[in-house]
């Protein structure tokens, strides 16, 4: 098994969206790539302690390569603006990578050259790419928000579009339903 510290937005999102891809065995919600030791969700918020919302995606890379991962990532969120994804402001919503090792850090790079070659954006990518240091659980109430939640607003609005995205772009990597 691989892990893979990704925050692109809300965790919310990501989590749903990586759940569903066959190969990721868990995705765990949290906070990584700040300086302050077992954050609160509250303290998060506050962007006083650097850390970014995160999934720790543990994925076979038999089954699904970190290549593939990565350019879902970069799908399903907007890498060129700092500190935002739609109306999640803050520095806890930024474009991240907490690589380990040379292999993620050499894919991670790649594939934010690949992002901003297409054309895609009409700006670069401003994903920060970092050596991962330490991975602090979200409160359990974040855990597979989406599955537990599907209709609360932010989840019909927000998540389920991305969901779709997944669906129509990378039909080949779910899971059997």
């Amino acid at each position: 098994m691989e892990v893979l510290t990704l925050g692109g937005g809300c965790f919310w999102c990501l989590d749903a969206v990586f759940s569903g891809i066959r190969g990721v065995e868990t995705v765990v919600s949290g906070y990584s790539g700040g300086r302050v030791p077992h954050p609160t969700y509250e303290e998060v918020c506050t962007g006083s302690t650097g850390h970014a919302e995160v999934v720790e995606v543990t994925f076979d890379p038999d089954a699904v390569s970190l290549r593939d991962l990565l350019k879902v990532f970069f799908t399903l969120h907007d890498p060129t603006t700092k500190d935002r994804q739609g109306d999640d402001v803050g520095t806890q919503y930024r474009s991240i990578v907490l690589y380990r090792g040379d292999d993620q850090r050499e894919a991670a790079e790649e594939a934010v050259r690949e992002v901003d070659a297409s054309g895609v954006w009409d700006a670069k990518a401003v994903t920060e790419l970092r050596p991962f240091e330490a991975f602090y659980p979200a409160e359990g109430y974040h855990q597979d928000y989406y599955r537990k939640n599907p209709l609360k607003p932010y989840c019909l609005f927000v998540i389920r579009p991305k969901v779709a995205k997944l669906r129509d772009s990378y039909m080949r990597m779910l899971r059997a339903t």
